[in-house]
């Protein structure tokens, strides 16, 4: 048996039609109950139960509870970067499985992915923030200048804090409908929340959406100009 990782196990447990849904539906970030995750799978409970074990098991997803309820969630972070990255092989290489509606282009327009903005928009902030040189490219992913430091500060991010944590501060991660990166890594999350938190977007309860008021389009494009 060669050595190494073992990609065979992991593709095994996401390949399966019930637990691809199952993390599709957890590609937002929150945790969802079993129930919840069965009626997105589209089985019973007992075999979403099933399902639940394995991906646990795998490392996938983390099982939480609060009181009498348990939730469960994506494990980390690389686990909706692979996800995503998946995403956009297929979109590339088979047939979209429905047609496509208004629904997909909010998707491709602005979406959340983990806890990150994702899509187009996702696309014109991390460009943006490249063009400025805000962020800088390099061999092991983008870094913050101290350029960008100061801008990140100035629209409401706390970086100290950010820096105190161990996660990594910028990741690139590769966007499935636009195939080019957007941000991840603790300061795209920190981003995304503060343009929640300015009231510009909010997301769609139906879907990995988010949806962008006139008001919050125009700031997006005036604090994150395109190149």
């Amino acid at each position: 048996m060669k050595e190494g990782p073992d990609i065979a196990r992991m593709a095994a447990l996401i390949g399966d039609p019930a637990r691809a849904n199952i993390l599709t539906a957890l590609m937002d970030g929150r945790a969802l109950t079993a129930s919840e995750l069965a009626a997105e799978a589209g089985v019973t409970a007992q075999t979403a139960s099933a399902h639940l074990s394995k991906l646990a098991e795998g490392g996938l997803i983390r099982p939480r509870k609060q009181g009498r309820h348990k939730y469960f969630a994506l494990a980390h972070e690389d686990v909706a970067q692979v996800l995503e990255g998946l995403m956009g092989l297929s979109a590339g290489l088979a047939r979209p499985r429905t047609r496509t509606g208004p629904r997909d282009d909010a998707l491709r327009h602005a979406r959340v992915c983990y806890n990150h903005l994702a899509g187009a928009m996702g696309i014109q902030l991390y460009d943006s923030l490249l063009t400025r040189r805000f962020l800088l490219e390099t061999e092991a992913g983008p870094v913050l200048a101290p350029d960008g430091a100061e801008f990140v500060q100035a629209f409401g991010v706390d970086l100290p804090a950010l820096r105190a944590r161990r996660a990594p501060i910028c990741r690139e991660c590769l966007d499935w409908s636009e195939r080019r990166s957007h941000l991840a890594g603790s300061l795209g999350r920190a981003i995304f929340a503060r343009i929640e938190a300015l009231g510009w977007a909010r997301r769609d309860p139906e879907s990995r959406a988010v949806l962008f008021s006139e008001r919050g389009q125009a700031a997006f494009e005036a604090q994150f100009p395109r190149g």
